[in-house]
């Protein structure tokens, strides 16, 4: 899958922030059509969108585009003139506030009619579902296998706190008087739909964005669960992001040094064992899979190993 360590936020009513994302370090950028456009401004995002994904320089980055809710008058012609007018260049679809498989199966043959059409490649275009109040989060596992198009499931807090009548106004953050992580049954909710069909989970904005260090904080619960990425809403948040979720490097190393002498000591040079020692760790097949966990992370990262496994004697 794509690293989506940070997922960048640009309003497609703004060509300037359009232009200026292109050059920042985030694995993923997001068109916004939804929330951050005023509904007069739509009809010109589009376009905006369009010209900024046919023209401009993305650097490798996934690039998403944000429709608009179903609920909304303005869906279907978001995916209609950004799918034809940039399909080619265009990674994802974003759907917020999915509340029903049946939403993501409209969009998935909506794509697929618009593919068809201008002659793309059927299937390539993704789909990203935005779980973002109680119907989204019940159906959720309904939701992950709607479409073989779903790469990520990610937590919309601001409209989900909305809809549950949660008493704060601080998106992302803890409750002050609540002891403990009032999102942590929604984050592993999601987390657990999302491996289960082998997609990505992504962690919702942080809304106080000149706190890096507070941002720094919540992202780090969500990655400790195993979460891929988050969004981020400012420049500033987009190194912490890519750290948060990155292996540590001693981590990594470690991870990739498993995977090596495992290889080594399962196969007819190495003796054939099925559970040996690594220094002081005992390793088996389960710790090959954490440790593939760890090194697919920092690999996806571009990180580079600074030790090597040497085969005893």
């Amino acid at each position: 899958m794509r690293p989506r360590r940070s997922c960048l936020a640009v309003p497609g009513s703004s060509v300037k922030m359009l232009d200026k994302a292109q050059g920042l370090p985030a694995d993923q950028v997001f068109l916004d059509l939804e929330d951050a456009v005023a509904p007069l401004a739509k009809p010109d995002a589009r376009k905006n969108i369009v010209a900024a994904l046919n023209d401009g320089d993305w650097g490798g980055k996934a690039r998403v585009v944000r429709v608009n809710d179903l609920t909304t008058p303005w869906t279907y012609r978001d995916v209609v003139e950004v799918v034809e007018g940039a399909g080619q260049n265009l990674d994802c679809i974003m759907l917020p506030k999915v509340q029903s498989a049946g939403q993501i199966e409209w969009l998935d043959l909506t794509l697929t009619q618009i593919e068809k059409t201008m002659g793309f490649e059927v299937g390539r275009i993704g789909i990203e579902a935005q779980i973002e109040n109680a119907a989204g989060l019940v159906n959720v596992d309904a939701i992950a296998q709607a479409s073989p198009r779903i790469e990520t499931i990610i937590f919309g807090p601001a409209d989900f706190m909305a809809s549950i009548n949660m008493k704060s106004l601080v998106v992302g953050g803890l409750i002050p008087g609540y002891p403990g992580d009032p999102y942590h049954y929604i984050l592993m909710r999601i987390l657990m739909a999302a491996r289960m069909h082998d997609l990505q989970a992504i962690d919702g904005p942080f809304l106080q964005i000149r706190d890096v260090e507070a941002f720094r904080e919540v992202a780090t619960r969500s990655a400790a669960l195993g979460f891929d990425g988050k969004w981020v809403l400012h420049p500033g948040q987009i190194d912490a992001a890519n750290e948060v979720y990155s292996p540590a490097q001693d981590d990594y190393d470690h991870a990739e040094l498993i995977l090596d002498a495992y290889e080594h000591f399962t196969s007819e040079a190495g003796g054939k064992l099925g559970a040996v020692m690594l220094g002081d760790e005992m390793i088996d097949e389960a710790s090959r899979k954490m440790a593939l966990v760890i090194s697919a992370k920092g690999r996806a990262a571009g990180m580079s190993r600074t030790t090597s496994f040497t085969p005893p004697a």
